[in-house]
């Protein structure tokens, strides 16, 4: 049995226009970069923690946000225990891997001291202290 003959009614025109749209849609956008860098699409992938040492609310995920953006991963922010207190300068723990781990964090930071602290029990590459010493730009806020 051969289809019904179209007649070009309003419906069939609005059918094709969609489709055309979900075409021109698709095309889009496929070779935009992502708004925000992906971990690892820098070189190696580092995977860090950011615990808050500076005394200062909020300070953890304002640093989180900073080593995302620069595509490092935090897979764990918050305040550093209590025991610690308030330390001054910002310490970036190496915990796996080499100093250049540390580097990396610290550029993206703007500031920070390495130190090499190999701790197999901990699942990731480095421990970031944040000190009194960080001061994030104005556009960073938590």
């Amino acid at each position: 049995m051969a289809a019904a003959p179209r007649n070009g009614g309003v419906l069939e025109r609005v059918g094709v226009a969609l489709v055309v749209l979900l075409l021109a849609l698709a095309g889009c956008g496929r070779d935009a970069a992502p708004a925000h860098a992906v971990p690892g699409d820098r070189g190696q992938a580092i995977v860090v923690e950011v615990l808050n040492a500076s005394g200062r609310p909020g300070n953890a995920r304002v640093g989180t946000r900073l080593l995302r953006r620069a595509g490092i991963d935090v897979v764990y922010f918050g305040n550093a225990p209590a025991v610690m207190g308030i330390i001054d300068s910002t310490r970036i723990i190496v915990r796996r891997g080499s100093a250049s781990v540390g580097d990396r964090v610290r550029q993206a930071l703007g500031t920070g001291r390495v130190e090499i602290e190999p701790d197999s029990a901990r699942l990731l590459d480095a421990s970031v202290l944040l000190g009194a010493d960080f001061a994030p730009r104005q556009d960073f806020h938590p």
